[in-house]
């Protein structure tokens, strides 16, 4: 089974006001969160045993916004992600081996091995790019979403960034100027409550990241993040708008990530009670509860023969070439 191939087109009819998912459908978004959940442990060990070029920012308890999210899209949609963006790139349905490959710096990645794992990108997939830069995926969005408008091409930009991104420039420009000009663009705020090491709470006023969109007379929406039918539905509502013209939405995520900031941080500031309340909320059981145990198990081994393939895959192809134009240096030409 290609899940990879499969992941984004399959048919999306569940999400109707008089009738409830289908089991198929919800069995679905559990694999896409599985997938996702799978496939970053596998980086964790992988960058563990120094095989990952660069560093990394994982995604683990966050994989209901990615799924939810991308599941409410159509091949043409563009999407703009963060550095913390493997989850978003799978649920869009980026290959996950070339994903892999990418981060273990080869030349059947994504990005030909010299991107790594802050600036994936994959144009056919829709995914516009990962951005190291705190914000970046704001303007990226509101951009696309721009060129959607004056080619009338029907597409929607997504925008994911974190609760630390709101206190940007970026963040209140791009509302503004996609406020104004009515784009169709959803802004996700992933708030996992800390922006790196800092809690949201302290460094941003009025501690109400939804009710900022009022100040640019944008709807709004604050959604528990570790809910994928609570995301989609919020998510679908939000294109559908756009989609209609009737220009952009802020969608709140309240969300929390299993791991530190990136891999130097063992996430030692967070209060142990803090981090147990949100491990409980996990978003894979939760969803998993709603299915037959066959239809978790089909999941797994699914998932796992997936990642099998792709990590046989990615760990033998081959480094780039060196003294090609991607690679070499300046001072060697």
């Amino acid at each position: 089974m290609n899940v990879v191939s499969t992941m984004r087109y399959s048919r999306r009819s569940y999400m109707t006001a008089d009738r409830l998912p289908a089991a198929a459908d919800l069995e679905r978004l559990y694999l896409g969160m599985l997938r996702i959940r799978l496939f970053e442990d596998a980086v964790l060990r992988l960058f563990l045993a120094n095989e990952v070029e660069g560093t990394t920012h994982l995604c683990q308890g966050q994989e209901a916004v990615s799924v939810g999210v991308c599941d409410a899209l159509d091949p043409g949609d563009a999407v703009a992600a963060t550095y913390r963006g493997h989850g978003a790139a799978l649920a869009l349905g980026v290959d996950a081996t070339r994903l892999m490959a990418e981060l273990l710096g080869r030349e059947s990645g994504t990005n030909g091995g010299r991107g790594g794992s802050m600036n994936v990108t994959d144009l056919e997939r829709g995914l516009i790019g990962c951005f190291g830069i705190v914000g970046g995926s704001i303007a990226a969005a509101t951009g696309a979403a721009l060129a959607a408008q004056l080619t009338r091409d029907g597409s929607v930009s997504v925008a994911f960034f974190g609760d630390g991104a709101v206190n940007q420039a970026y963040f209140h420009e791009c509302l503004n100027f996609a406020g104004v000009r009515r784009l169709p663009v959803l802004f996700v705020c992933e708030n996992n409550l800390y922006g790196e090491w800092t809690p949201m709470a302290a460094v941003t006023a009025g501690g109400d990241i939804a009710g900022r969109a009022a100040a640019y007379d944008i709807p709004a929406a604050k959604v528990d993040g570790n809910d994928v039918l609570a995301v989609r539905t919020a998510a679908a509502d939000a294109v559908s708008r756009a989609r209609r013209g009737d220009g952009p939405t802020l969608l709140e995520c309240l969300t929390y990530r299993h791991k530190g900031h990136s891999k130097v941080d063992p996430g030692a500031y967070r209060p142990r009670e803090e981090v147990d309340a949100w491990l409980a909320r996990d978003p894979l059981p939760r969803l998993a509860a709603q299915l037959d145990d066959d239809a978790v198990e089909r999941a797994h081994d699914d998932a796992e023969a997936e990642l099998q393939r792709v990590l046989a895959a990615a760990t033998a192809a081959a480094f780039p070439a060196l003294g090609t134009p991607a690679t070499a240096t300046k001072g060697s030409a």
